[in-house]
């Protein structure tokens, strides 16, 4: 009884697998079509928001009729339509087109206003390390010191880690040129 409810058992595992390779298989190819039809989307959106028989090149701030589910394409009810002034969707008028700009202008604005703010924050955390790894490097200066390791031998520690640190930065440079040069030669 025991050996068939295991041999049961292994045709259970054995079906589970078999599934599971099935789902897996039809999972991914879902995923390589839906993938496909996000690409031809996004192709054809990208392909027409610039007509290649147009003379002049087309006006960033300008709408494009881009696709409803589109993550380009901007969300309903959010005001910026040329409805939005009394305007008909056709024409556009100086003040449509200066308040499009004026709107762009300020988001760029703020979006300047976050990315310092983040570089001042970073730059400060950089000072505030610096700081705490002087402070470090204090106190092992004092325990070798006490210790009994002099100060020639620490001096000397010290050069040696400038020296190493130049033998670095010589590699890096090395390295890129090198990269640069592979490069160069074999396009």
């Amino acid at each position: 009884m025991v050996a068939a409810k295991q041999e049961k058992a292994y045709e259970r595992i054995k079906n589970f697998r078999t599934e599971l390779n099935d789902y897996r298989e039809q999972f991914n190819r879902l995923k390589q079509e839906n993938d496909e039809r996000q690409q031809v989307q996004t192709r054809a959106e990208l392909l027409g928001r610039r007509p290649h028989h147009a003379a002049t090149p087309e006006n960033p701030y300008a709408s494009v009729n881009p696709s409803a589910n589109s993550p380009w394409a901007p969300r309903p009810g959010s005001g910026g339509g040329p409805s939005a002034l009394g305007a008909a969707p056709s024409e556009y008028t100086r003040e449509m087109h200066a308040f499009r700009e004026q709107s762009f202008m300020s988001q760029t604005n703020a979006q300047l206003d976050e990315f310092l703010e983040r570089g001042r924050a970073v730059l400060g955390d950089l000072g505030d390390q610096r700081e705490m790894l002087k402070g470090t490097q204090r106190k092992l200066y004092s325990v070798a010191n006490t210790l009994g390791i002099s100060g020639d031998t620490i001096r000397m520690v010290e050069r040696r880690a400038k020296q190493d640190k130049w033998i670095f930065w010589a590699g890096v440079v090395i390295f890129f040129t090198f990269c640069y040069l592979v490069l160069k030669f074999l396009r």
